[in-house]
């Protein structure tokens, strides 16, 4: 549930700089696409996107895999809606078993990493055989812990609040195409 008006959001993003667009981001996509075919094609994986954000990426970049998978998705979220992050919580697991599993797990950013961290942690502790992490945005900043990082990156960022391509401001914005940063924070 947002906690801004639709005014509000109207009103960031007018204000906000448009960081990348649309044929950058797509530019990326492709270049993550290929990366992962590259490493993945032979190894019959499963594609988890996480939610809510990494609906968008995980729909645009599958279309880019031509090679046999299989998707899934699992909802964990430290934000819910909000813009700093909080505890973690687990809304849905994935349906199909992890076991023996080689899986990519797709989401929008990898800010700080924690939620990451949690979903690669359950993925290995249900037995997977090999858990990869892709993310559209990674930001430059060094509150990460130590070895938590993403298998592929399509783009980096200034430690900003951003959004778009999933990426969210208060539950809006998700759908533009490229990615903007919101002025002043």
């Amino acid at each position: 549930m947002s906690r801004i008006s639709l005014e509000e959001a109207r009103r960031v993003l007018r204000e906000a700089e448009l960081l990348y667009t649309a044929r950058e981001v797509d530019q990326a996509v492709d270049r993550l696409a290929a990366e992962i075919t590259r490493d993945l094609a032979d190894r019959n994986p499963l594609i988890l996107s996480v939610l809510t954000g990494g609906i968008v990426l995980t729909g645009h970049l599958v279309t880019r895999l031509e090679f046999p998978l299989q998707l899934d998705y699992l909802h964990a979220t430290r934000y819910r809606g909000a813009t700093h992050g909080g505890e973690l919580a687990w809304i849905a697991h994935p349906r199909f078993p992890l076991a023996s599993r080689h899986l990519l797990i797709v989401d929008d950013i990898l800010d700080e990493g924690l939620t990451l961290q949690a979903v690669v942690a359950h993925c290995r502790e249900a037995g997977a055989a090999s858990v990869s992490t892709a993310v559209l945005v990674r930001k430059r900043h060094d509150r990460r812990p130590p070895g938590v990082d993403a298998d592929y990156v399509g783009l980096e960022v200034e430690d900003r609040y951003v959004f778009g391509f999933g990426m969210d401001y208060h539950d809006y914005h998700r759908n533009l195409h490229g990615i903007y940063a919101v002025r002043g924070e």
